[in-house]
């Protein structure tokens, strides 16, 4: 991969996307959620400037949270995988159009780590996802600098059973779906998002849906009143 040119010509694009006028990023600290749940992060929302783990149950579930996230974050965004397969109707589901978004394939693991830490660095980039990919001590420190330099959000999403050793995240989420509607209609996404992590902050657990009508994720009544502790995650 030539590093360079690769660069170059995502910062062409991005620079283009910018002046096309397609990006609306708010320079805010934080990414909002839902009420329930901003008011339990510190920073009133998922925070900017830093990294986050989502941990996936294999299904759909964690990547149509990630979408959610990365729409909020306002801008351009980077879907980084060596296998990419974003679906752009179903990122359209959560209010993340084509426009908005930019799929790097790398060949390799530190390619990867590379395109991640570039996307992260730059300030035109509000969110960058790093599928299936397990960053050790020294380059979750090197994503964590770069989130801070360009002010966006990392978020990094891989399988739950994958996940061991310690995390330099800001929080780490746990993601599965619930079955919602009928067999005909599934209707809209249910989420079960367990906070395993969160700095400042204490473990929860919701259980959520997605309107996409509304396009608002709604705290279900079951759990308005109380969250359960979530389950315990293997990494500390």
């Amino acid at each position: 991969m030539d590093r360079h040119a690769v660069l170059a010509a995502l910062r062409a694009r991005v620079a283009r996307i910018e002046r096309a006028g397609l990006t609306g990023r708010e320079e805010v600290s934080a990414i909002p959620l839902c009420p329930e749940m901003d008011r339990a992060l510190p920073g009133g929302g998922l925070p900017r400037a830093a990294v986050h783990e989502i941990l996936s149950d294999g299904a759909g579930a964690a990547v149509g949270f990630a979408a959610l996230l990365m729409a909020r974050s306002g801008g351009t965004v980077f879907w980084i995988s060596r296998d990419p397969d974003p679906w752009p109707p179903g990122l359209m589901g959560f209010g993340l159009p084509p426009s908005r978004l930019i799929v790097a394939q790398p060949s390799n693991h530190v390619d990867a780590l590379w395109a991640t830490e570039e996307a992260l660095r730059c300030h035109a980039v509000s969110a960058v996802l790093l599928m299936d990919e397990r960053p050790d001590a020294t380059a979750m420190r090197r994503l964590q600098l770069a989130a801070e330099t360009g002010g966006g959000i990392g978020l990094l999403l891989c399988e739950a059973e994958a996940e061991e050793g310690p995390s330099l995240a800001a929080t780490r989420w746990h993601v599965t779906g619930r079955a919602g509607g009928s067999m005909h209609d599934l209707g809209d996404p249910q989420w079960t998002l367990d906070l395993l992590r969160c700095r400042a902050g204490r473990p929860q657990r919701w259980q959520v849906t997605w309107r996409a009508g509304m396009e608002s994720l709604v705290v279900d009544e079951e759990t308005r009143e109380e969250s359960p502790a979530p389950r315990r995650s293997r990494r500390h």
